[in-house]
């Protein structure tokens, strides 16, 4: 009979975790609004309203925070980049997709699927991305961003051939891609030294890379 407690005990605390995957952070410990200095509350209301809708207790906003004068730089630059730049949106959310499979960023992933799949990305394109291989259904602007991000993340240099690829595609303000591409590996750098996870399970979680 007591075995039979204990199991019900030990089915009912999995029963009630499931559906979790976040733990309790321990870095950048979220801070009370009471905590802000007025800098800090200044940007905390100014990136919770649209088209933001942020939390500053949610990541990577309560690291950001920690230094009130870079973070308004850092979602500046994250306002132009995601909803001001030459790419549309299906593009902008492609390239932040990339840019989190390079890192296995899962909250940034986990993140940024949904707003994808809204944009008009193909559920397909972003299962490859997931796997590490080259998606096999891109359209012709989605292949030139994907074969210059491929470029810098793998080879770490440009071919004549892709830079004119890109070019065509895009024109000289290509450079929003490698802008994109560059703000959200701090993103994800800043997400890994955090140690933040996706929040819940809705979504499969960015599968191990293969050794190469």
């Amino acid at each position: 009979m007591r075995n039979l407690g204990l199991a019900l005990v030990l089915l009912f605390t999995v029963a009630t975790s499931g559906g979790s995957r976040a733990t309790e952070p321990t870095r950048f410990v979220p801070l009370k609004p009471d905590e802000l200095s007025s800098s800090q509350k200044e940007w905390a209301d100014a990136i919770a309203v649209p088209p933001r809708n942020a939390k500053f207790t949610n990541p990577p906003y309560r690291a950001y925070i920690r230094n009130p004068e870079l973070a308004p730089k850092l979602s500046a630059m994250s306002d132009y980049l995601r909803w001001n730049s030459s790419l549309p949106a299906r593009l902008s959310e492609f390239a932040i997709l990339i840019t989190a499979r390079q890192w296995t960023a899962q909250y940034e992933w986990f993140a940024h699927y949904p707003l994808a799949m809204k944009a008009g990305l193909d559920p397909e394109v972003a299962k490859d991305v997931a796997n590490g291989v080259r998606p096999k259904a891109m359209k012709d602007d989605e292949t030139a961003l994907y074969d210059l991000a491929m470029a810098l993340y793998r080879d770490k240099k440009v071919s004549d051939d892709i830079y004119r690829a890109a070019k065509q595609k895009f024109g000289e303000r290509f450079m929003d891609i490698i802008g994109l591409i560059g703000y959200y590996d701090l993103v994800s750098m800043t997400l890994i030294t955090m140690q933040a996870e996706a929040p819940n399970d809705s979504m499969p979680p960015l599968p191990p890379l293969a050794a190469k």
